[in-house]
């Protein structure tokens, strides 16, 4: 007989009235499941429909300024989101790999301690046999090498394999992984998918939020799709996948980036070149990550990179901004002010205070630039953000709420350059598609150039003048044309 793991019946999350939604509002509405050991159930849908606030319940995590009703049991105790009684399992009858690692590592821990903290405490074992399973942990998904290494100096797609590496030495019989492999390039992305099948033959539960349809696949078992706080349509993967019923899942299914026309840029603009940068050096203690690059940036030109997790993407980004110095090279930027010069940045909680709502960080920067507010609500509306999401905390949005909210309070600064590093990594493939169209709009009609970064080559050459892919281990690359 099967082992009912985690039981959710009838769960709703209520949002509490604030000044631009007077009633609250429901955003999670009647939600049912059973998952029992070994099974398979993957939540996808619409970026805001509830589908991380669903974890964050079951684990006793929402926000003070949401309630949640309903029943929820794991392990055959009734927890009902209450986290007096869910902590107590935590660890040991359930982990959670939140969608941000980023935010959930410590900064001042090297990776294998954290990794060996989690096989300490939540196993028990003893010091140096939570060592050995850390660096197994780290080796079985391609980040040994980032062992000794500090949180700043990894990459997004490295952070969230180390994430990974916590939950699975932890061996919880309940596993709910909050986008597991946002970041991550197709090899690291089959990599995770694997190590996630291989915990379900060992008889745990998983429970997968994830954008990304392709892992949904991948994984099997049940899905889930979700919209405006409603499961939409249920039923085995595959079946669901191949031929769906809901008009809502058609859409998500047909709208994959593989499936995107080129955007229709205009011609490129005359005039001297807004960024230029030559012979472009970087190394990490012995990993080299640019060698030799050259690149050159007109006015409204989109370049796309690519390239494996931890290959320099984010690192010339930053090498372009000033933010990180080069080894070697030499940037030569328009002379601009220095807040021209924009980064969206990967992990969308960096780029917010934690303490300011999401309508006082618009506001703030609008005071500090003396910008007018009528474009705002335009540009809400464009990207499809609710106006009750100004009464929010950066916590208690979705993920890809918080990135749309990062891009809309940079269109209001009107910046010449933009580094976008994963800007719709969050994101549904509807809501990606309308917010990528959104930002080639802009780099379009105002002259803005942009540097997109992206592990997904079909996003990056649907929407981008150029694309160019770094290789793992740099062989003297260009980004001034397309290498072969």
């Amino acid at each position: 007989m099967s082992t009912a793991l985690l039981q959710v019946s009838d769960l709703r999350i209520h949002l509490q009235p604030g000044p631009h939604a007077p009633q609250g509002r429901t955003l999670l509405e009647a939600c049912s499941f059973v998952l029992n050991a070994g099974e398979r159930l993957t939540m996808v849908g619409e970026s805001g429909a509830g589908k991380s606030l669903l974890a964050q319940a079951i684990m006793g995590t929402l926000p003070a300024t949401m309630q949640a009703s309903g029943s929820v049991c794991i392990g055959g105790v009734a927890t009902n989101g209450q986290r007096a009684l869910t902590h107590a399992l935590w660890g040991h009858g359930v982990i959670m790999l939140p969608q941000e690692p980023w935010s959930a590592l410590n900064p001042l821990m090297r990776m294998q301690s954290q990794v060996a903290e989690a096989a300490r405490y939540a196993r028990g074992l003893p010091w140096h046999q939570a060592q050995n399973a850390a660096i197994r942990g780290l080796h079985a998904l391609g980040v040994g090498h980032a062992a000794r290494q500090w949180l700043h100096q990894l990459s997004g797609g490295m952070a969230q394999r180390v994430g990974l590496a916590c939950a699975s030495v932890a061996q919880a019989p309940l596993l709910i992984a909050d986008e597991p492999t946002k970041g991550l390039d197709p090899d690291a992305c089959q990599q995770v998918a694997q190590w996630l099948m291989d915990a379900q033959s060992q008889g745990q539960a998983l429970l997968t939020i994830t954008h990304d349809l392709n892992l949904a696949q991948q994984l099997g078992g049940q899905i889930a799709v979700l919209r405006q706080g409603r499961i939409v349509e249920q039923g085995p993967t595959q079946q669901v996948l191949q031929h769906p019923h809901h008009a809502y899942t058609q859409a998500l299914v047909a709208t994959q980036p593989r499936h995107w026309p080129a955007y229709p840029f205009a011609a490129r603009r005359d005039g001297p070149p807004l960024l230029h940068a030559t012979g472009l050096r970087k190394r990490y203690g012995t990993r080299t990550v640019l060698d030799d690059l050259d690149l050159t940036l007109h006015a409204g030109e989109v370049l796309a990179i690519s390239g494996p997790s931890g290959c320099g993407k984010t690192t010339l980004g930053n090498v372009l901004l000033g933010v990180t110095q080069a080894d070697a090279g030499h940037v030569q930027r328009a002379a601009l002010p220095a807040w021209k010069f924009q980064k969206l940045y990967q992990a969308p909680p960096a780029a917010f205070s934690p303490a300011r709502t999401l309508g006082q960080a618009l506001h703030d920067v609008r005071r500090l630039h003396r910008l007018p507010d009528s474009g705002q609500a335009t540009w809400m509306r464009a990207l499809g953000l609710d106006a009750a999401l100004l009464d929010r905390l950066p916590h208690e949005v979705s993920g890809g709420e918080l990135q749309r909210f990062a891009l809309l309070r940079l269109m209001l600064l009107q910046p010449a350059f933009v580094f976008a590093d994963e800007p719709t990594s969050r994101l549904d493939p509807i809501t990606q598609h309308t917010t990528m169209q959104l930002l080639c709009d802009f780099a379009n009609q105002t002259g803005c150039s942009v540097l997109l970064v992206s592990h997904d080559a079909d996003l990056a050459r649907s929407s981008s003048h150029r694309h160019v892919r770094l290789p793992q281990h740099p062989a003297r690359p260009s980004a001034n044309g397309c290498p072969t």
